[in-house]
């Protein structure tokens, strides 16, 4: 499928569907509304885990050091008391067993990303600061994703303070953080992307950008969603072809929001198996 024949086929998808295709310190070879801002769902979990390593860089911050698990964390809404995550709502078990314990950062951030834990999330969004996040996305050079609260968070929500993301600012802070493992960047050192790319291609979900590709094909990759919300972006590294940053958010309109999650899983697998058909014809 060609990007005409695929542009085509997303401006019939009800709603908004962003992309980015592109090698790594390389123009987009193939990009669709990437400037068009979404509702972030977890892909906004890859600037928090770039926000804490960046503390750890700076030696504020211990990544090994036992912190407490907790389920109580101060709402971004001024004057608004605390608001804490449900169980059934997350997708990681381990994290909750852990309530009234303690974990490590390192641990609390492997789960964030490979599992997706809205509560350790909100655990080392509450040990960063909301502003380091802001200061990582700008370290990437986004220029339209905010990070303006924790999950769950509904009384911020309720006075419009929300999380967004664009597609080519997802794929700049993906392919920035895999680009900085070989050099010194502006996002973290070598060795802090390295640990983040490492976890990044643990990724436990693989249902929407890896499965548009080759079995065994490594990707370092995190996803979202909500109801009417898919994203997925990462890094693809073909073992044929230089490695590639890639970035898919769909926002679905409300009339199709009885649409099946599958639906959007299939949507972004099909984007990333028409860029992996592309990989050795993508601008460098």
């Amino acid at each position: 499928m060609g990007w005409g024949e695929l542009d085509a086929r997303l401006d019939r998808v009800p709603g908004v569907v962003s992309a980015y295709v592109g090698r790594l310190d390389a123009a987009a070879t193939w990009a669709r509304h990437p400037a068009a801002t979404h509702y972030a769902a977890s892909t906004m979990k890859v600037a928090v885990l770039l926000a804490l390593h960046r503390a750890a860089d700076a030696g504020s911050t211990d990544l090994d050091a036992p912190v407490a698990v907790v389920n109580e964390f101060e709402s971004a809404r001024p004057g608004a008391s605390g608001f804490s995550c449900a169980r059934h709502y997350d997708n990681d078990d381990a994290v909750w067993e852990r309530v009234g314990a303690t974990a490590s950062l390192r641990w609390l951030a492997h789960r964030m990303i490979t599992r997706s834990s809205n509560l350790a999330t909100n655990i080392v969004l509450g040990h960063v600061g909301l502003p380091a996040v802001a200061e990582a996305w700008a370290s990437a050079g986004a220029r339209h994703s905010v990070t303006g609260r924790g999950i769950e968070d509904f009384a911020a929500r309720e006075v419009g303070i929300t999380n967004l993301v664009t597609a080519g600012d997802l794929a700049a802070l993906l392919g920035g953080l895999a680009s900085g493992v070989n050099r010194p960047g502006p996002l973290a050192t070598p060795a802090a992307c390295a640990a983040m790319v490492d976890v990044l291609l643990a990724q436990e979900h693989r249902d929407d950008l890896a499965a548009g590709l080759p079995a065994g094909t490594r990707i370092a990759h995190k996803n979202g969603w909500v109801r009417g919300v898919r994203h997925s972006a990462g890094v693809v590294f073909p073992d044929d072809a230089p490695p590639y940053a890639i970035a898919v958010c769909t926002t679905t309109e409300p009339a199709a929001g009885q649409e099946r999650a599958e639906d959007g899983c299939r949507l972004v697998a099909d984007v990333s198996a028409a860029a992996w058909a592309a990989r050795h014809r993508l601008a460098g």
